[in-house]
């Protein structure tokens, strides 16, 4: 579990992805700070690492990274942690078409392709 601090590649992503599920990273941006938490079992773990480094639980939003999988569709936007009824997301994507552009964004910045 860590908050990057240089880009990772996507051979680099594809390991850590090998590691814990196979074929998938489950990551946490803070689309405020710029930043993303990566490599746990849960989205909860990232998003409580975050949160301890000083980030603020309504810009955190969990995805999926899944780099064997070509284009922006590598990411997948799903995770319990999205729930927020109090920000108008109902459900464990990330129903804000601009938000989801900020999270694409902010990978491509720290995921090299």
């Amino acid at each position: 579990m860590k908050i990057l601090k240089e880009p990772v590649t996507i051979d680099e992503l594809k390991a850590i992805a090998a590691d814990m599920f196979g074929d998938l990273v489950k990551a946490v941006v803070d689309v405020s700070r710029g930043e993303i938490a990566l490599d746990a079992e849960l989205h909860s773990d990232l998003e409580a690492l975050l949160l301890e480094k000083g980030a603020l639980q309504k810009d955190l939003w969990g995805i999926n990274l899944y780099p064997e999988v070509p284009g922006d569709d590598f990411i997948e936007f799903d995770s319990m942690i999205n729930v927020r009824p109090s920000q108008g997301n109902m459900g464990s994507g990330v129903g804000d078409g601009q938000l989801r552009k900020k999270i694409v964004e902010i990978v491509h910045i720290w995921i090299k392709r």
